[in-house]
């Protein structure tokens, strides 16, 4: 039996919170081979209607052709379609900011405080900002072209960006000021990820190599890969004691702080998601599959998620990678961006979908408002997920 998921209009609560208000809902199967877009997948459509408004504000909706609506709020709505046996909760954003950029967004993350944002767009902006107001505090200027990737340290007060400029620069947020540039690689810097407190990081480029840096002194102390294909993604994470490292052939730098018991994962356009020892730079797994990976993430010290351009999301478990995985196909587009999140993980796609996949139910939540405009990036802190849109837009949900 195919899969199949709900699919409702992007700006339902806009459009319901009227008499007579109409939305339209769909139920379309996922992996058939067909294309959403087109309609190629078999489908079934329906209507939600809105009969007036309650005291609170909070509309009746009834559906059509077998969907049913079985509780609605300001921001959220859950409907189910009994012949297909599935229901399915929807989230509209609390809060849309849209003046932080002029372009498509691809970068983004939250203080670890959950105060502030930095967030990269196609305007070649890097601009920190307060996830309250959407009020801009800082712009980071200094790459030349494209700013790809961007994240905090983990003390909240410094910011580490890539660029289309081969560059990693190192920002202070209380004033702007860039004190280190990193350079070595010789195509645009796709992925970045930091070490512990952030002494060391990685980053990972088109050029086909990851590299460790130490920020202290900027210098590489090391290519820990070197392959074909672009990298798309990576990211580190503490690996549990009963996975094989190796060691190092090497005694490793005294500038290498805290990379023993590390893993990297880096997920490739060739479709290839490769784990290897941070410390000792030699591969200790590879998860093939026929289309390129565009990211990666960790969920606990065993298990890891990677996200492949057809739209499937790798469940792997380090203990016992060639054995031990599992793939999730919720959408027929590419999974762009994952995000630990709950009991499960958050995955922004390529038709503007983003959505929390419960690993232990396998329910979908969906989160609502861009319209097959890719999401490039999602983050989540205390429960409030951020996600950045090629619309050029930041949404803000409660979840």
């Amino acid at each position: 039996m195919m899969a199949v998921r709900l699919i409702l209009q992007s700006d339902w609560n806009t459009a319901l919170r009227h008499n007579e208000g109409h939305a339209w809902i769909s139920c379309k199967t996922v992996s058939c081979g067909g294309n959403e877009e087109t309609g190629a997948c078999p489908s079934t459509q329906g209507e939600l209607i809105s009969h007036g408004i309650s005291n609170n504000g909070v509309p009746y909706v009834v559906g059509s052709e077998g969907f049913s609506v079985e509780q609605i709020t300001k921001n959220s709505i859950v409907i189910s379609h009994l012949d297909k046996d599935i229901t399915t909760q929807f989230f509209a954003p609390q809060t849309i900011f849209s003046d932080i950029h002029s372009q498509s967004i691809v970068g983004l993350d939250v203080s670890p405080a959950g105060a502030l944002a930095v967030s990269a767009g196609m305007d070649g902006l890097l601009r920190i900002w307060e996830t309250d107001t959407g009020i801009i505090r800082r712009e980071l200027s200094g790459h030349l072209g494209d700013v790809n990737c961007c994240s905090f340290f983990p003390s909240g007060l410094v910011v580490l960006s890539g660029g289309s400029d081969l560059q990693l620069k190192i920002w202070s947020v209380e004033d702007g000021s860039c004190p280190v540039t990193l350079r070595g690689h010789t195509a645009a810097i796709l992925g970045i990820a930091i070490v512990d407190k952030g002494r060391n990081v990685v980053s990972c480029s088109r050029d086909g190599s990851a590299r460790l840096w130490d920020c202290g002194t900027a210098t590489c102390l090391g290519v820990l890969h070197q392959g074909n294909s672009p990298i798309n993604a990576c990211a580190v994470g503490v690996a549990h004691e009963s996975v094989n490292l190796e060691v190092p052939d090497i005694i490793p730098s005294d500038r290498e702080v805290e990379t023993g018991a590390k893993l990297l994962l880096l997920a490739c356009e060739n479709g290839v998601l490769l784990g290897i020892g941070l410390q000792s730079r030699k591969e200790t797994f590879c998860v093939e599959h026929e289309t390129a990976f565009n990211c990666c993430q960790f969920l606990s010290k065993t298990l890891i998620a990677a996200g492949s351009q057809d739209g499937k999301i790798f469940i792997v478990d380090i203990r016992d990678p060639r054995n031990s995985f599992k793939i999730y196909h919720k959408c027929n587009s590419s999974i762009l961006c994952l995000y630990k999140h709950k009991d499960g993980i958050l995955a922004g796609c390529g038709d503007g979908t983003c959505f929390y996949l419960n690993l232990n139910t396998e329910a979908l939540e969906v989160l609502t408002g861009a319209d097959l405009d890719p999401i490039n990036a999602v983050c989540v802190r205390n429960n409030t997920i951020t996600t950045a849109c090629r619309d050029k837009l930041i949404r803000v949900y409660n979840h």
